[in-house]
């Protein structure tokens, strides 16, 4: 894997409280900080970090296929199968008792609106990925998402990719528990492309030898996503 050196500091939370018992609190947590490397474009000035086409928003706009699932965490687990040597599923709970990270970075949608200084905090991707041993000839991964079609939604991304140092399965946005409309319980985030590349109520992580199109990708959007290269359509 090329992985690209990250920014790091060490924080201990002490605002962030479940209002719920299903929401897991962060408070006493000790974590490392990574500070995506797109923050640092032209010294982190606003315009520098903001690709071609897209337009800096405060605002979170809520953008999905079909309707917000309802998730119960005591129902929820993260499966992890395909080509690995070690597939395995975590519970809710399970999950939870892994080492998280908080993620400063930017976020850019294909429908043209970037926010910036974001902070998720979740499980590292990478974590995820050495938990399970993958095989040398997986290269990519389907990630599964419990919504439409199906309760399976789809996207295709490189393992590569999916494991630099910026990449989270997000429990908290800025702090707070996310939202059922932004992913809850578990948003996977992946900086570096457009944020569709990141599958919302994530449920499943699938190693592959070859990519595939996942949802998106088979109604025309790119198979890549760089929001530098404004790929935001196959054709």
């Amino acid at each position: 894997m090329t992985i690209n050196e990250p920014t790091t500091t060490t924080t201990s939370s002490s605002s962030t409280t479940a209002s719920t018992p299903s929401a897991e609190s962060t408070a006493t947590e000790e974590r490392r900080t990574i500070f995506s490397p797109d923050t640092k474009r032209g010294d982190g000035d606003p315009q520098a970090r903001t690709p071609p086409g897209q337009t800096l928003s405060r605002k979170w706009p809520v953008l999905h296929y079909g309707s917000v699932p309802t998730i119960d965490v005591a129902d929820w687990k993260l499966r992890v199968w395909g080509l690995c040597e070690n597939p395995y599923e975590l519970t809710w709970d399970e999950f939870n008792k892994l080492k998280k990270i908080d993620v400063h970075c930017d976020i850019h949608c294909v429908t043209h609106w970037s926010r910036l200084d974001n902070v998720f905090t979740g499980v590292p991707t990478r974590l995820l990925v050495e938990m399970a041993s993958p095989k040398p000839e997986a290269k990519f991964i389907m990630q599964h998402g419990f919504s439409s079609p199906g309760n399976d939604w789809t996207t295709n991304i490189s393992i590569e990719e999916f494991t630099e140092d910026d990449c989270v399965l997000a429990t908290h946005h800025d702090g707070n528990v996310l939202s059922p409309e932004h992913g809850y319980p578990v948003h996977a985030i992946v900086p570096k492309l457009y944020f569709w590349k990141g599958a919302k109520w994530m449920t499943g992580i699938e190693f592959r030898a070859h990519d595939a199109p996942g949802f998106w990708e088979v109604n025309g959007y790119h198979m890549h996503g760089d929001p530098w290269k404004e790929e935001r359509f196959g054709w």
